[in-house]
C-alpha cells in the first residue's frame, strides 16, 4: 500500500535540461573540451561531479581534485544564472492539479532529487509548499543509482520503503528506487525500462494508477 509518493524533480515536475546543457557547454567551451548533445545525454540522473568526470574524458590534460571542484562550481554558477529565469509558469497546470489531488487523497508527497539546486528551483516555481519533505543533493553523499536520496525522503516522511512509490524519468532513478525496496513509476526513457512497475505516458497518469 502506497503512503508516500517521491518525485524526482528534473524531467518529472520541471524541465531544466536545457539550462544544464547550456551551463556545461559554456564551461566546456572555456577550457576547450568538446561537448555536445550526445555527451549530455550521458549526464541524465548523474551527480555534478560524476557529470564533470564524463565531460573531462575528452580533455587533453589532467585536472587536480581542487581544479575539478572549481570547474563544477563554475558550471553551477552559470546554471543558477539560467535558473533565475524560471517562474511558476514553468510548471504545467496539470502538474499542480495532480499534486493537490494526491494530497487530498491522503498521500504524503516528497522530492527525491540529487540536485543541490532543488530548493532554489522549487522556490522559483512556487512548488515548495506542495511537498511534505525534500531530500536533495545537500543531504546525501551518494547519487543515483544509489537509493540514498529516496531512503532519506522515506525517513523524513516516516514511511517504510515498501510503502513508497518513486516517480522518475531516468533509468538511474528507477534503479535507485528498486535498490531501496520501493515501487517505481516511469515517464520518458524510464517508461520502457524493464524494472519500472508503472509505465506512464505523462506524470499526471499517477491519478489513474491502482495504488
Amino acid at each position: 500500500m502506497v503512503k508516500t509518493i517521491i518525485f524526482d524533480l528534473d524531467g518529472v515536475l520541471v524541465y531544466t535540461d536545457k539550462f544544464h546543457y547550456l551551463a556545461w557547454k559554456k564551461m566546456a567551451d572555456r577550457i576547450g573540451v568538446p561537448f555536445d548533445e550526445t555527451i549530455n545525454n550521458r549526464l541524465r540522473g548523474v551527480s555534478r561531479m560524476d557529470s564533470l568526470e564524463i565531460i573531462l574524458e575528452k580533455s587533453t590534460r589532467k585536472y587536480t581534485q581542487e581544479e575539478k571542484e572549481d570547474l563544477a562550481e563554475e558550471k553551477n554558477g552559470y546554471y543558477k544564472e539560467f535558473l533565475k529565469k524560471m517562474s511558476p509558469a514553468d510548471v504545467r497546470p496539470e502538474i499542480r492539479g495532480m499534486l493537490k489531488e494526491l494530497h487530498e487523497r491522503g498521500y504524503q508527497l516528497a522530492i527525491g532529487s540529487s540536485s543541490k539546486n532543488t530548493k532554489f528551483i522549487l522556490a522559483q516555481t512556487q512548488l515548495t509548499d506542495d511537498f511534505d519533505a525534500i531530500s536533495d543533493g545537500t543531504n546525501i553523499t551518494k547519487s543515483k543509482p544509489d537509493p540514498e536520496v529516496f531512503l532519506k525522503a522515506a525517513e523524513y516522511t516516516q514511511t517504510s520503503p515498501e510503502n513508497c512509490l518513486v516517480v522518475e524519468d531516468a533509468i538511474a532513478g528507477i534503479d535507485a528506487a528498486k535498490a531501496g525496496g520501493m515501487l517505481a513509476a516511469g515517464v520518458g526513457e524510464a517508461k520502457t525500462y524493464e524494472k519500472t512497475d508503472y509505465p506512464m505516458e505523462k506524470v499526471e497518469d499517477l491519478l489513474t494508477l491502482p495504488l
